[in-house]
């Protein structure tokens, strides 16, 4: 059974009038945290999407830059991503049960806002109404503004930033602070550890591509101190 086919028996065994949101209470272990997530991605990006005030074809098709979808598949994404979008539930209903959902384990609440990132900005743009639901959504997930500062500076090509940003530390922490916190981040992007998870595999191009963006800004700030 695919991860799609999975998703779609998730959707279907809904019973009737009840939320999209509520399918997240029933996926509570591997393998069915696989599930969990990529319906995350799905619903709170479609939710995304809309925060503009708009939902353009390259936020739908950013979707694809996460996840493999056969053709043979479309129509069960394209199900769970109408349901998200006419749901009346909001964005923080959906994001307090993805928290909780993924109480545990903080890579995956990671893992979900950067796939929301991705989508908001496949448009070109930052929205003020998207910067607003990201922060509000990291703050629900309880990853902290340090978090989604580090984030927005990899995604947002107008947003402040600085090789400390992408790591998430300060200027002024000592060496053995940075370097911990370099060390945990490429830990934490390694694609074995994140399947073993309940991270897709079709959806770890965002770790390895944090993953080069972390080890390019431990680079710099080496450089500048040597300098």
């Amino acid at each position: 059974m695919t991860l799609w086919t999975r998703i779609n028996a998730a959707v279907a065994a809904l019973r009737n009038g009840e939320g999209l949101a509520s399918v997240f209470d029933r996926l509570k272990n591997p393998p069915e945290r696989t599930v969990a997530f990529a319906i995350a991605i799905i619903a709170l990006g479609a939710k995304i999407a809309k925060a503009d005030g708009q939902v353009t074809r390259a936020e739908v098709a950013a979707f694809r830059d996460l996840f493999h979808i056969p053709p043979e598949e479309e129509a069960n994404a394209a199900r769970v991503y109408d349901l998200a979008r006419q749901d009346v539930a909001g964005y923080p209903d959906y994001a307090r049960r993805i928290a909780a959902l993924f109480a545990d384990r903080p890579e995956l609440r990671e893992e979900v806002l950067e796939g929301l990132f991705h989508i908001a900005m496949a448009d070109g743009a930052y929205h003020d109404g998207e910067d607003a639901m990201l922060a509000e959504v990291a703050r629900i997930f309880g990853l902290g503004e340090r978090a989604f500062t580090r984030m927005r500076a990899r995604f947002v090509p107008e947003a402040e930033r600085d090789p400390w940003d992408v790591l998430g530390v300060a200027h002024d922490d000592p060496p053995a602070v940075v370097r911990a916190a370099w060390a945990r981040l490429v830990r934490e992007s390694h694609p074995d550890r994140l399947i073993a998870a309940g991270v897709p595999p079709e959806a770890v191009r965002l770790a390895e591509a944090r993953l080069v963006a972390v080890n390019r800004a431990w680079e710099e700030i080496n450089a500048r101190r040597a300098g």
